[in-house]
């Protein structure tokens, strides 16, 4: 990612400032679309947005009791939907054009340096989830709230589990406890990473200011969205298993 962004460096971390950039942006795209879904609330006719986040509330509730006792799932509600909310929006950064069309390249702006992040012409911009570095994130704070949820639900039983169903398997147990995040970071950044590519492959096609470019481009976009769906879903819906598999208790 080194070679598409500019890299901040302040002691010995290293800060990806177009991927910042772009989270601040989808921070405050979900703050807005929120603000709009509840700004006229009534237990009435609802609106178009108050129907929208009803729904979106549904969804994750749904999600919650097919996986584990509402009442004990009901304190994940906020950040599962902040979750899903955050990994789609994100996404969609992706489907998105450069609305900068190269204004920084007439403008020199010295400012968090702007210059060089948005120095390259680039058709759409880059998502935070085809960062590695946000969705190891991601995964690692779930990961962290399986462990901590667990442990506060079972007390030390929660470790019980490792060692059965014979001590040995131990190394297997932990093993997968360290492959949940890694497969949950890598899935939605090879997803999403993957999606920028193909979306720039198209294009570079030949005849692309005409129909056997623009018709490719237009059904990769759709298809694009609909991933980008897909991958929110997955992602908070692995998260509610993971965390329903901490903390139901064993039935034996």
């Amino acid at each position: 990612m080194a070679d598409e962004t500019v890299l901040w460096h302040l002691g010995n971390m290293t800060f990806h400032a177009r991927t910042l950039i772009n989270t601040w942006l989808v921070m405050a795209a979900i703050l807005i679309f929120c603000l709009i879904g509840v700004r006229n609330l009534t237990s009435g006719k609802p609106g178009k947005m108050q129907n929208v986040m009803e729904w979106i509330v549904d969804f994750v509730k749904n999600l919650v009791s097919d996986n584990m006792n509402y009442e004990q799932g009901r304190p994940l509600l906020g950040y599962l939907l902040t979750l899903i909310m955050f990994v789609f929006f994100s996404n969609m950064v992706s489907v998105i054009p450069n609305l900068t069309f190269g204004l920084f390249e007439n403008f020199h702006i010295d400012f968090a340096h702007l210059n060089e992040i948005f120095a390259r012409q680039e058709y759409f911009s880059a998502a935070p989830t085809s960062d590695i570095n946000v969705t190891m994130a991601l995964a690692l704070l779930t990961i962290i709230l399986v462990v901590s949820l667990g442990i506060k639900t079972k007390g030390a039983h929660y470790f019980h589990h490792f060692v059965e169903p014979n001590p040995v398997f131990a190394i297997i147990h932990l093993i997968d406890l360290l492959a949940k995040p890694l497969t949950l970071a890598f899935r939605l950044f090879g997803n999403i990473f993957a999606g920028e590519i193909l979306v720039k492959v198209i294009w570079m096609l030949p005849g692309i200011s005409v129909l056997p470019g623009v018709l490719p481009q237009v059904v990769w976009l759709a298809f694009s969205i609909f991933i980008g769906a897909i991958q929110a879903y997955v992602f908070t819906v692995l998260t509610t298993a993971y965390i329903s598999q901490a903390v139901t208790p064993s039935e034996h």
